[in-house]
């Protein structure tokens, strides 16, 4: 496979070409979807290609084609040539060889185990009375890659990553409510998913559907609030995930999805949040759904603090990107959804530190006097620069005295990024933390979809103004 990616890059080379890289992508995708008590669809595409990306007289140049031979991959570079600026951090060459984690590969399990898995889970959610219908969905995607550059690297990747969420609708009165649950999406193949721990859960999610329709609504006002991990992951990924991507602080993204507050003369003096907030990027976090050995730039995956006790430390960048901030080596964060994609910066894995101390989530809540519980990923909106925004959750529960009591409905978090982390007082230890994966963000003009891991413990925020959305 690495022959004719090394004479594309060979023959890039003598074009004149200062840097080139080739890539061989397969890409094989299943989707299943069940819907009450039947399979309602299943889909599946195995796709392949390469592509080529060059760096000529200072300007980037990309083509790509499904057809892989050697007459295609000459016609490949002579496309991808043109002329312009850019500056390219150095790398070392690498030979590498990456495998996900995957002792039950997906693609062998038959559609009937998977079907049960979800109908069966339907059943469960379909038991309550209020429940209407119950679905469940099930992803899982293989990709193969084979990369080599003008620098002598040859890396090969093999990554299986799953994904599954179920849900249920309970319906009333002028009323209708939703409760899901996502098992954490993550490189790995089947064997993360249990059917025992399915029903388990089908039978909470349903409850708490139905038990939703008779919630009280949201109070207003400025409350202490705690989240859970899943709602946490989502607002990291918004707003400190893409408020740090480089691309974006330099205005690559202006056009499409906004720029960043997080400009580049508060790198390591800016105070992100309180001293409790520690944001990790790890590009080789087991499980892992942005761990693929390597990026499309080339560069093996690390790990560096972007906020470290609160403190603004560094970015997400790319190789073409590194010199803006004055560091020599990328951070590997340049990836590509597709062999017909050039690469762009992307959110590496990032997750909040778990607090250092002993601390439960009962603990955290006891010292809630009146507040609420955020539970599980909802509807979210953030501005052009990464700033003010608004969260909800799967499940809200009022807190009084130390204890949840209650569900809420139509309860909505708003700050400010900054405000909001600095407002973190608390958060549980290492024995209560859980990652949540990210598998459909999409960044870039055409757009382009990527995945990755973020992860917290419940975490107690202070006086966070809360307002009131839409009932259902």
């Amino acid at each position: 496979m690495f022959d004719l990616l090394n004479q594309a890059c060979d023959a890039a080379k003598k074009a004149g070409c200062q840097f080139a890289d080739a890539r061989y992508l397969a890409i094989r995708k299943q989707r299943v979807l069940s819907r009450d008590l039947a399979l309602a669809n299943c889909s599946e595409s195995d796709d392949r290609g390469f592509g080529v990306r060059v760096l000529y007289r200072g300007a980037w140049g990309f083509a790509s084609s499904p057809t892989y031979n050697a007459e295609e991959v000459a016609n490949v570079v002579a496309l991808a040539l043109r002329e312009g600026g850019v500056k390219w951090a150095p790398e070392e060459a690498l030979k590498l060889t990456f495998k996900s984690k995957c002792d039950q590969n997906p693609f062998n399990v038959s559609l009937e185990d998977k079907a049960d898995l979800l109908i069966a889970s339907n059943e469960v959610m379909l038991k309550n009375k209020s429940v209407k219908r119950a679905q469940g969905y099930l992803l899982f995607k293989k990709v193969q890659r084979w990369y080599v550059n003008t620098e002598g690297s040859e890396l090969h990747s093999d990554v299986t990553s799953s994904e599954s969420v179920i849900w249920a609708i309970a319906v009333g009165k002028d009323d209708f409510q939703e409760r899901n649950w996502q098992a954490p999406s993550s490189n790995q193949g089947f064997e993360s998913y249990k059917k025992e721990e399915f029903l388990v859960q089908a039978e909470r999610v349903g409850a708490q559907a139905e038990e939703k329709l008779s919630a009280k609504l949201s109070p207003e006002g400025e409350f202490d609030i705690v989240t859970d991990s899943e709602n946490l992951s989502l607002t990291i990924h918004e707003s400190v995930g893409h408020a740090t991507e480089l691309d974006r602080v330099m205005g690559y993204e202006v056009s499409m999805a906004g720029s960043s507050f997080v400009t580049r003369d508060k790198k390591g003096r800016f105070q992100y949040g309180s001293d409790k907030v520690t944001l990790m990027a790890d590009n080789t976090l087991e499980n892992g759904l942005a761990t693929q050995g390597f990026d499309d730039d080339g560069v093996p995956g690390q790990r560096w603090e972007i906020v470290k006790d609160g403190v603004f430390q560094s970015y997400g960048t790319g190789r073409e990107f590194a010199h803006y901030i004055g560091e020599e080596r990328s951070r590997g964060c340049s990836r590509a959804d597709h062999w017909s994609s050039i690469p762009i910066v992307r959110i590496p894995n990032l997750f909040l530190m778990p607090g250092k101390e002993p601390l439960s989530p009962d603990e955290l809540i006891d010292d809630v006097k009146y507040g609420l519980y955020f539970e599980g990923m909802d509807s979210f909106s953030i501005d052009q620069r990464r700033l003010n925004f608004q969260f909800g959750g799967n499940a809200v529960w009022e807190i009084k005295n130390g204890k949840k009591a209650g569900m809420l409905k139509a309860a909505l978090y708003q700050s400010c990024t900054p405000t909001f982390w600095n407002a973190c007082d608390a958060t549980c230890d290492e024995n209560y933390w859980q990652p949540h994966g990210v598998m459909q963000c999409g960044k870039g003009d055409p757009m382009q979809i990527a995945q990755m891991t973020h992860g917290a413990a419940p975490t107690r925020f202070r006086k966070i103004r809360i307002c009131r959305g839409r009932e259902s």
